[in-house]
């Protein structure tokens, strides 16, 4: 990743992971807070149950004239007092306040009834217990282990969708790296041959017919790296669609690259038949100046590239380096090359490919290796 991605990638992972914590934060404290208090009125009604039952059996006895057993209780330790807070029966409770009816101290809760109204001299069913305590921090210590691993979970998620976020800018900036690298390269070619002409034509002080060729070919490269450049930035789409004669938009384009068929021996052998058109002209001249160009560029010295123009189809073929299977699929996506033999950076069959939907025709396009290319477009 570049620097641009790897800001973009931390960026997004700690607003995602710092939103996600705060919420995990906010709905872990809130799950804590209201099972203790559901487990504080558990507690209490576990308490008040219990006191109950004393209360009951003590009442119980009393009035059937049975000898009182205090039952024990798990998690619970019960004590009884008369009305002069002496411990008639069960454990003494330390730090007992007989005057509160259900307080906590500590640790502990402690839970004072009158309900045995003076039933064998006993005034107060004094219940404590730190069951609370315990439950409170078993669900802490569940609250926070559950806390971590939803949080480590969030961690790889965010990971995860930070890679996938990421992918697709990851994928567009190489992109882009390698347009502006493969156009620098595509403008250096012309660029280098354009002062070494200037340089020549001043040193000679003479213009001959290799000198004045080598700055048309090189002026050219420039205009059509211009061209594609600015079709892909504005797409021409305030020009007018007109009436054309399209041999003629043919011919213009074999005459404008006459210079560089002639410069690698090229042959180039035109079938045509009438047929007219209407598209906007530089639509039109793009579209046949893109196929041209790549036919002369894939194609090496001392072949030929045969064109054909029907009435409701254009082809156009050439005896090049072809296109690998593998590459066939995308050969058509922005900036992509099927192969590195003549430079160039992808954008040139991609704009073929947006004329020919902006118009609905219909275009195949078959090669082999070592063999060649034919492009075949449908007008209707």
């Amino acid at each position: 990743m570049n620097n641009i991605t790897k800001k973009s990638f931390y960026s997004f992972l700690t607003l995602y992971l710092l939103s996600s914590f705060i919420f995990l934060l906010f709905a872990s404290y809130w799950f804590y807070t209201s099972q203790k208090t559901i487990e504080m009125q558990n507690n209490y009604y576990k308490m008040n149950h219990i006191s109950d039952r004393v209360s009951s059996s003590i009442i119980k006895a009393h009035m059937m004239d049975n000898k009182f057993i205090l039952d024990s209780f798990e998690n619970a330790t019960v004590a009884l007092y008369d009305n002069k807070y002496k411990l008639i029966d069960g454990q003494n409770i330390q730090k007992v306040d007989l005057s509160k009816e259900y307080y906590m101290e500590g640790d502990t809760f402690t839970l004072v009834s009158k309900r045995t109204a003076g039933h064998l001299g006993i005034d107060y069913v004094a219940v404590q217990s730190n069951e609370f305590t315990q439950s409170v921090t078993k669900l802490r210590n569940k609250v926070i282990i559950t806390s971590i691993f939803v949080g480590i979970i969030i961690i790889i998620i965010s990971v995860i969708l930070s890679y996938i976020f990421l992918r697709p800018i990851k994928d567009k900036m190489h992109e882009i790296e390698e347009f502006v690298k493969d156009t620098t390269h595509e403008l250096n070619t012309p660029i280098t041959a354009l002062m070494m002409s200037t340089s020549r034509a001043k040193n000679k002080k003479i213009y001959d017919e290799k000198i004045i060729q080598n700055i048309s070919i090189s002026t050219k490269q420039l205009y059509d790296i211009y061209s594609s450049l600015s079709f892909l930035s504005f797409d021409a789409k305030s020009e007018e669609a007109v009436e054309l004669n399209f041999v003629s938009v043919v011919n213009e384009s074999i005459k404008y690259f006459n210079e560089l068929l002639e410069k690698k021996n090229i042959i180039v052998e035109f079938k045509k038949t009438t047929c007219t058109l209407t598209m906007a002209p530089t639509k039109a001249k793009m579209l046949i100046n893109n196929l041209l160009s790549n036919a002369i560029k894939y194609s090496p010295p001392n072949k030929k590239i045969y064109i054909s123009v029907l009435q409701n189809s254009f082809s156009i073929q050439d005896e090049g380096i072809g296109i690998a299977k593998d590459k066939l699929g995308t050969i058509f996506k922005r900036f992509t090359r099927a192969n590195s033999y003549a430079g160039g950076f992808g954008v040139g069959l991609s704009i073929v490919d947006s004329i020919v939907k902006e118009y609905n025709f219909r275009i195949d396009l078959t090669s082999k290796e070592s063999v060649g290319t034919t492009v075949n477009i449908k007008f209707h």
